[in-house]
């Protein structure tokens, strides 16, 4: 077992212990398959986020950060500048939801719920309600791959689901090392790969998402301070500027909001 498993596994423990959060997610399946490559990262720069916001989703459009929270009675969805951290557009969630991933799809913008087995559906402009779809099982993560919402549940599943109607049209394992990856969070789709944070560490997969293989990991410890670390909860939130080609990081009730770059492989 190489230092990069053990530290995720020592995280882990230590989140359990810690959390005073209902969350009740999934239970935690270390990383397989210590061959697969490890990426670093290097900060870019630094942006100022709502210390507030339990982030359970995040994307990049526009020039702006659109927002999913959650926590019961906390949970919103919003639109939010990326340089000063300030929220430009909000809408709450009412307070018998837990919110969880969101995704923008053309003019609409989706939400997961935790728990209650409904997604809702707003218009991307102006956060008005139009329309909700259930579904089966827990909601954690959303992307999209161009073509198809793709959602994560907490298990080793990704579900790709067609954008008009939410049904499911199939469904991608996930294996690192040929063992199932469960606890999958946060996810983005960039360049023909989807990162998917794991729950409860600091480390994201990077997974073909037409085999669903894990093919590398990204470490993203030590983002955070650990005076900013003792007063938050973990890493949950990844967006990426296809046109300016940056990649962000944060997580839920973390004062900061981090555009990195990956670096060469950790031996």
């Amino acid at each position: 077992m190489g230092l990069f498993t053990r530290a995720i596994i020592v995280a882990v423990a230590l989140a359990m212990v810690r959390s005073s959060h209902p969350l009740g997610f999934a239970p935690w399946q270390p990383p397989a398959g210590a061959n697969l490559p490890v990426f670093g990262y290097t900060v870019v720069r630094t942006y100022p986020h709502d210390r507030d916001a339990f982030t359970q989703g995040l994307q990049f459009l526009d020039g702006f950060l659109y927002e999913g929270t959650g926590l019961n009675g906390r949970s919103s969805i919003r639109k939010v500048k990326l340089e000063t951290g300030e929220v430009v557009q909000r809408r709450d969630v009412p307070a018998q939801y837990f919110g969880e991933g969101i995704v923008v799809w053309q003019s609409e913008l989706f939400e997961l719920t935790w728990q209650s087995g409904v997604a809702f559906i707003y218009d991307r402009a102006t956060f008005a309600p139009r329309r909700s779809v259930k579904y089966q099982g827990e909601g954690w993560g959303l992307t999209h791959d161009g073509t198809n919402l793709v959602m994560s549940d907490g298990s080793d599943s990704l579900r790709l689901l067609d954008p008009a109607t939410f049904a499911e049209r199939r469904r991608v394992k996930v294996t690192a090392a040929g063992a199932p990856l469960r606890a999958l969070n946060e996810l983005e789709y960039l360049k023909g790969e989807i990162f998917a944070n794991v729950w409860q560490t600091d480390c994201v997969a990077r997974i073909d998402p037409k085999t669903g293989r894990v093919t590398g990991w990204v470490d993203l410890q030590g983002l955070l301070s650990a005076r900013d670390r003792a007063s938050t909860d973990v890493l949950n939130g990844i967006a990426y500027d296809a046109a300016g080609d940056r990649l962000f990081i944060t997580g839920k009730l973390w004062p900061r909001l981090f555009e990195i770059k990956l670096t060469a492989k950790v031996k």
